[in-house]
């Protein structure tokens, strides 16, 4: 094992994820970089790896790098681990990696578990295209944003999102994407682990009616459907208006088109305006 930096990938959830190389690249580190030392070290513990670890996460970053780049210059071997998963997916890295790069300094990816591709491979999407998109903003108007910013994207979308806000980012991306097929994935490779799979509408039914799940969640979202032309969503309002509300013609267009419920809704009114005067 030459001096270097190993980036590898520890499990999600199931101990037993945990591959035979990551082990031996653990055992034989001279340094592990944790993005949490006392996560990190229940995993260590339990395979019996004793390497020296220091802490390595988004608070800390600039104040650690130099000591791991003094540990690399003195050509020793140094591993980064995530508190799961792949490190730099969601997770700290990136610049690491980067500087390491830039240094010249040798750089490698021991892979494993990775709870975006787990949860694209039970989903039920499509899996040759896809992307990744990290978490959803905080902020409601950065979500919508954000989620605008994807809307042609041709492929399945994924987030991570905490079940807490998991109704809420239904309800934006409903919104914001019209009602596309997706799924939620929860708790993968533990005991509890469920997807859900439907429709954005049905899946936000029911959350809200079932409440909101426990553990850590992927969301996932198809990718838009063949594009439609504005003249033919008008063309399909200005029939429905003569027999439904505003409301009911543009939720009915919304939901056969998979366009932006909202956009549907002011296109009705513009309608309905015109053909007032």
């Amino acid at each position: 094992m030459p001096p270097g930096l190993y980036i590898v990938a520890t499990p999600i959830g199931n101990l037993r994820d945990m591959t035979l190389r990551a082990v031996d690249v653990l055992t034989q580190a001279d340094l592990i970089a944790c993005e949490d030392t006392r996560v990190s070290g229940k995993l260590l513990s339990h395979f019996g790896i004793s390497a020296p670890t220091i802490s390595y996460n988004d608070h800390n970053g600039e104040q650690r790098r130099p000591a791991i780049f003094k540990a690399l210059a003195e050509g020793k071997r140094v591993a980064l681990v995530s508190d799961a998963g792949t490190p730099l997916i969601s997770d700290p890295g990136y610049k690491l990696v980067r500087d390491a790069i830039d240094q010249g300094i040798y750089v490698t990816s021991i892979p494993g578990a990775s709870s975006v591709m787990a949860a694209l491979c039970v989903a039920g999407l499509p899996t040759d295209r896809f992307f990744f998109a990290g978490f959803l903003p905080a902020r409601q108007e950065a979500a919508r944003s954000s989620i605008r910013e994807l809307r042609q994207v041709p492929g399945t979308l994924i987030w991570f999102e905490s079940a807490r806000r998991l109704t809420e980012s239904l309800f934006l991306l409903h919104e914001e994407l019209g009602d596309r097929p997706a799924a939620v994935v929860r708790e993968l490779t533990k005991l509890f682990e469920e997807a859900k799979r439907g429709s954005l509408s049905e899946l936000l039914f029911h959350y809200k009616s079932e409440g909101e799940p426990k553990g850590e969640v992927v969301l996932l979202v198809g990718a838009p459907q063949e594009a439609i032309s504005e003249q033919d969503i008008e063309e399909k309002l200005a029939l429905l208006l003569k027999t439904h509300s505003v409301k009911e013609a543009a939720s009915i267009v919304a939901e056969e088109t998979g366009s932006p419920r909202k956009e549907v809704y002011s296109l009705a009114l513009k309608i309905m305006k015109e053909n007032d005067q």
